[in-house]
């Protein structure tokens, strides 16, 4: 059986230390929905989702320290992208296209989501993007395959946890431990189609 989701994840790092990693699905079998992943500069890793069904079939997937169901609120505009979750809030601009991103426009996206096409992009993406990859075992023995159409800078950020500032905008480092991937170390936001394979 197959399991797709396609959308965009934003990857962010913050001078205080804190990770953040926030999937913007349009369309999934659960319907259009906003999910957020966290990685504290303590090395906490918190799941905020909206449903409880959400939120176990991402912790199958990737490991957290805690999990909690919530409003995951996302704000999506041409320049900017901003969520609301929890503790969390969060606004972070959206520059121009980097080169890889010029480079998957160039790809059909039946091309860039097939699963086949994975077996070339990831030793590429691993050595281009290190800890990144396009394939991977997920939980329960899944193969989750990721299909990239396209990269845009994030050029500032601003964060508060709590009410308390997360400072500036920093690389993805270190990368989060959520699962057998990680996010570019350039802070950026990806389109991309998630297929998860699970069998019956």
């Amino acid at each position: 059986m197959k399991d797709r989701f396609v959308g965009e994840i934003l990857g962010v790092g913050t001078a205080e230390g804190t990770r953040i990693v926030v999937g913007c699905w349009a369309t999934s079998p659960y319907g259009r929905f906003a999910d957020v992943m966290v990685e504290r500069s303590d090395r906490n890793r918190l799941l905020f989702a909206p449903t409880q069904e959400i939120c176990e079939y991402v912790a199958s997937t990737y490991v957290f320290d805690a999990l909690r169901v919530l409003p995951v609120h996302v704000d999506r505009t041409e320049r900017s992208l901003g969520v609301v979750a929890g503790p969390l809030r969060m606004t972070a601009t959206l520059g121009t296209r980097t080169p890889v991103g010029w480079v998957l426009r160039l790809l059909p996206s039946a091309v860039a989501r097939s699963v086949w096409f994975s077996r070339v992009t990831d030793p590429i993406a691993r050595i281009a993007l290190p800890g990144v990859r396009t394939r991977g075992t997920a939980g329960g023995g899944r193969l989750e395959v990721y299909g990239a159409h396209d990269v845009r800078a994030v050029t500032s950020l601003t964060a508060s946890w709590e009410g308390r500032s997360l400072g500036n905008l920093a690389p993805v480092e270190p990368p989060p431990h959520f699962g057998f991937g990680s996010t570019p170390r350039r802070p950026a936001v990806t389109t991309l189609t998630t297929t998860v394979l699970r069998s019956r």
